[in-house]
């Protein structure tokens, strides 16, 4: 992927996190302070994408 994309449906909003994959592992950064990447693994991703769509971290998000 290498090039940054949005994680938001259709790849707008200035409040998008971004996300690619460099060497394997997968990186995402706020596009407003973008000198801040976090780094993880692919397995490690995949399982917190998993705990997102199981609800696991709704108690963060305000209704």
């Amino acid at each position: 992927m290498e090039t940054w994309q949005k994680a938001a449906p259709g790849g707008e909003g200035d409040d998008a996190l971004e996300i690619r994959t460099v060497d394997g592992m997968v990186e995402l950064r706020d596009p407003k302070n973008d000198a801040v990447i976090v780094r993880t693994t692919p397995r490690k991703w995949a399982a917190f994408v998993l705990g997102v769509k199981a609800g696991e971290f709704d108690h963060f998000v305000e209704p």
